[in-house]
């Protein structure tokens, strides 16, 4: 990775602490109620994803507009800016079109790019946080990428297909009720089991051959820790609690410390051990564009054929709007990987 990449023994000791240990922490703590047998009502799993909309999930996407040019070394400038714009516009108009007009195409396309992009997130994590020395080649990264973003949203369909069902109809009836049947064939027994053992065989196999070129320990167990943790969390909990949490407290924070590891001054906050800085620094720049994004998020309602009535499908509304920003998030991020030589 690019000199822009390399974090100093201070500053990785405090981004440890700030963006990886709360999401272990929570994992932890949804997982033991129901390893204690003990139910959470459904109205009460939504909530992580409601607050989302405010705490890190959205937000974290919302400093796209400076993130280019900071990982570049440069000050962003109106022209930077307005480019980033451009693309949401172009790309995110598109993705928004369709939507109503192939919804159940729409949602198979945000699971696709969800799945790559939370996997981005933790290859990243790992090369810049855990030192993770041992991915080398493009294939093992490819394979990293795969395993850590079938892990929110594949394993979800594999243990819990009514509930993963039951959030694909939501989203696809805002826009065309009958649509869901299209994607009846995922929900198939003998998919879904084809799609487990091949998943399966992917978890060890990266994993494996991780371990087999790992100069230190210390990294590989990190990853094959937060791996099996992640699968067990995400084989237990219920999808819309599970991934709720996961989106605020693991994939939205490790990305906020990506950007402020681009941001001269809050790397300079880091180095003082002085998150609170830092942090504070990202939550300045992500507030005008939060706001804007709620805005665009309340504009949605008027325009779907078939508006919100109920929590869940108020959620699923959200979640529409998250997919819709959500594809030019992962071209922004795709150049922050090029500037900063994660598929090297």
């Amino acid at each position: 990775m690019s000199h822009r990449s390399t974090v100093s023994p201070s500053a990785r000791a405090t981004l440890s602490r700030v963006a990886l240990v709360p999401g272990w922490v929570a994992s932890v703590t949804v997982v033991a109620p129901f390893l204690a047998g003990v139910s959470i009502p459904p109205a009460l799993q939504y909530v992580p994803l409601v607050v989302s909309a405010v705490l890190l999930g959205l937000p974290h996407g919302a400093v796209d507009h400076l993130a280019v040019a900071r990982t570049r070394g440069e000050r962003p400038d109106w022209q930077a800016i307005a480019r980033i714009f451009a693309l949401y516009g172009v790309v995110g108009g598109a993705y928004a079109v369709a939507w109503f007009l192939a919804p159940a195409a729409a949602f198979v396309l945000f699971i696709a790019v969800t799945w790559f992009h939370w996997g981005q997130g933790d290859l990243y994590a790992l090369l810049a946080l855990a030192d993770a020395d041992y991915l080398r080649s493009l294939p093992q990264r490819v394979g990293t990428v795969l395993v850590r973003g079938g892990l929110p949203m594949l394993v979800p369909l594999l243990a819990f297909p009514a509930w993963y069902r039951r959030v694909a109809t939501d989203l696809v009836s805002l826009f065309a009720p009958d649509a869901a049947a299209a994607i009846g064939w995922a929900f198939r027994t003998d998919v879904r089991t084809a799609l487990a053992i091949a998943y399966g065989a992917l978890v060890a196999a990266t994993l494996a051959v991780g371990l087999a070129r790992a100069d230190a320990r210390r990294p590989w167990l990190l990853d094959a820790g937060e791996t099996l943790g992640l699968l067990a969390y995400f084989v237990l909990v219920p999808p819309v609690l599970a991934i709720g949490v996961y989106f605020c407290l693991w994939h939205s924070l490790r990305h906020v410390a990506r950007l402020l590891l681009v941001d001269d001054d809050a790397t300079a906050a880091l180095e003082n051990r002085d998150p609170t800085t830092a942090l504070s620094r990202f939550a300045r720049d992500a507030a005008p564009l939060t706001a804007v994004s709620l805005a665009l998020l309340g504009g949605l309602y008027f325009l779907v054929p078939n508006p919100p009535g109920t929590v869940p499908e108020w959620v699923a509304l959200y979640l529409v709007f998250i997919a819709v920003v959500t594809l030019p998030h992962v071209l922004v991020v795709s150049i922050m990987d090029r500037e900063q030589g994660v598929w090297v």
